[in-house]
């Protein structure tokens, strides 16, 4: 099902879910969401972009979800690392809420990232770098790194090793996560956690924000 113009959220339904996730939004940030909406209803016929084909879950989901990390954390400026970002969630929402902030996405499927480069293009968005690649194989091309983020990757070890490694040098970790991975991720070494912080809306999400720790060998 194509996403069409009459069923892109309105400016009033994305400032009422915005409010709900503590966020304020220009009235670009709410036309740079509606595009973005059009758009990833288009591409989903032809690549599978996200599961979720309901714009209004889509916007509480994947916008709301992704932006609620700028408050959370917080984030506002500096170099960010989206891994395996599919449809562009978490970084392309941080880059609308977040204009500052420089955003490299990471995509090993090229028409993913085909789908990511044209979005960018589309609204225009600066310091935003596609990197065609899995992440094991990037090091001086993004380092160093402020934030690595992911909202669908598992191996936690396996990625937090990659981002705390001297090559990348991430200071902090966000992952979007449910309850059981919680558990998993705070037993990974080098990384301090702080308490989970619930996502608005959800029963079962979090997100985990880790500080690369002074005692990591890594350091």
């Amino acid at each position: 099902m194509t996403t069409s113009a009459a069923h892109i959220p309105s400016k009033a339904a994305i400032e009422r879910a915005a409010n709900e996730f503590q966020l304020t939004l220009s009235d670009i940030q709410v036309q740079q969401i509606q595009a973005y909406t059009k758009l990833l209803g288009t591409w989903n016929d032809k690549v599978n972009l996200t599961a979720i084909r309901d714009p209004l879950e889509m916007l509480y989901r994947h916008f709301c979800e992704s932006m609620f990390a700028a408050v959370a954390v917080p984030l506002n400026s500096g170099r960010l690392a989206d891994v395996g970002s599919g449809g562009g969630f978490p970084g392309l929402p941080l880059k609308i809420l977040r204009p500052e902030l420089q955003v490299f996405l990471v995509e090993s499927n090229i028409k993913k990232a085909t789908f990511l480069a044209e979005l960018v293009r589309e609204l225009e968005l600066t310091d935003t770098r596609v990197l065609v690649s899995r992440y094991e194989e990037l090091g001086e091309e993004i380092a160093p790194l402020d934030v690595v983020c992911s909202r669908a990757l598992g191996e936690f070890e396996k990625f937090l090793n990659w981002a705390g490694s001297p090559q990348i040098a991430a200071g902090q970790a966000v992952l979007w996560v449910g309850g059981q991975d919680a558990e998993e991720v705070r037993k990974v070494a080098g990384w301090d956690w702080r308490e989970a912080i619930a996502v608005p809306q959800s029963l079962r999400r979090f997100i985990l924000v880790g500080a690369r720790s002074e005692t990591s060998p890594n350091r």
